[in-house]
């Protein structure tokens, strides 16, 4: 039987001055741990935009009315407030899993050997537009589900998601220089789509700032343009996104490009024709709710494909360790 070891006044001290550095002495994760974290932190990025969208879509964004209590004087629903309530206060109770989940990333991403900072570092950024949007989030509530802040809660969610792609890829890369697998001309089509998937997702806010979810079953302010001329300009934008990544996939065909990228383009196109299907079918069917938190959920798909795709396009590998190599022979001449 193993024994626990001691922990001496010496080691609580430590513990008290760097948590992280005390478990990375004791704790070295297999690398899949590290990977399994990071995709954690990713796939709870995307659920708290899920049921955020849920929480405005079934009309709960005031079910709490101030921030960062429930009501005045109790953090919790009180049972003179309605199902609404609770549905706001469990988004806000998943923010607490969400932290959880980075927080376990950035102690698997700090335990790792040998240490890699630039792990910690994206590890720490998540950390910090969770809190971010956390008091954004609150503000959103205390200005009355104001468009324009609630237009950038989702767009420093959809940073957090970008980040926690950032860092569930490196997790599986080394980190010496990234080295280029195809061609200039095919990374800037890529950087092309990465723009014109940022308009979609900018376009797609304001869409929902003008459009009939307010959020609240009462007035809610909404931006002053007609919903429909902007649905309209965002399906635009999804079919140049579309005919952007068909180009993509069909240039690499034809020079013969590497495994990765061809596969992370064919899957950015399957998941764009399902997001474009459920787009239309949502527009002509008046906005049901269940069809427009599917086209939430396919936005931060989208977005993580497209990222994805430009993260293929180059590769890490290992770091080499500089060791010095064989020393040269030296021939010595010898007398006649």
């Amino acid at each position: 039987m193993v024994g626990v070891p001691k922990l001496t006044r010496a080691d609580a001290a430590s513990a008290l001055r760097n948590p992280l550095a005390f478990i990375a002495d004791r704790w070295t994760p297999e690398p899949r741990t590290v990977r399994r974290a990071a995709l954690a932190a990713l796939v709870m990025s995307v659920v708290i935009v899920v049921t955020g969208g849920a929480v405005r879509l079934t009309g709960s964004g005031l079910g709490c009315p101030t921030w960062p209590e429930c009501t005045d004087g109790s953090l919790t629903p009180t049972q003179a407030l309605t199902y609404h309530s609770a549905i706001e206060f469990g988004n806000r109770m998943l923010t607490y899993v969400l932290c959880a989940a980075v927080g376990w990333a950035i102690v698997a991403a700090r335990s790792e050997k040998p240490r890699r900072r630039s792990l910690t570092r994206l590890g720490w950024a998540q950390f910090w537009l969770v809190m971010g949007n956390a008091v954004l989030g609150g503000i959103v509530v205390l200005v009355g589900l104001n468009p324009y802040t609630v237009a950038a809660h989702f767009l420093l969610a959809t940073a957090l998601t970008t980040v926690a792609v950032v860092m569930w890829q490196r997790t599986r890369e080394g980190d010496a220089a990234p080295r280029p697998l195809v061609g200039k001309a095919v990374v800037q089509l890529v950087w092309f789509l990465v723009l014109a998937s940022v308009l979609l997702l900018a376009v797609g806010t304001v869409v929902t700032g003008a459009g009939p979810h307010a959020g609240d079953s009462s007035d809610v302010k909404r931006i002053p343009i007609d919903w429909e001329t902007v649905a309209k300009l965002h399906a635009v934008l999804a079919w140049i996104v579309v005919t952007l990544t068909f180009a993509l996939w069909f240039i690499l065909k034809a020079v013969d490009a590497p495994r990765g990228p061809l596969v992370r383009t064919r899957e950015l196109f399957l998941i764009l024709l399902a997001q474009g299907v459920i787009g239309y079918v949502q527009y002509f069917t008046h906005l049901p709710e269940l069809l427009v938190g599917l086209h939430m959920l396919g936005s931060c798909l989208v977005w993580i494909g497209v990222l994805r795709v430009l993260l293929s396009l180059r590769e890490r590998p290992e770091a080499e360790l500089g060791l010095p190599g064989p020393a040269a022979e030296v021939t010595v001449p010898t007398n006649a």
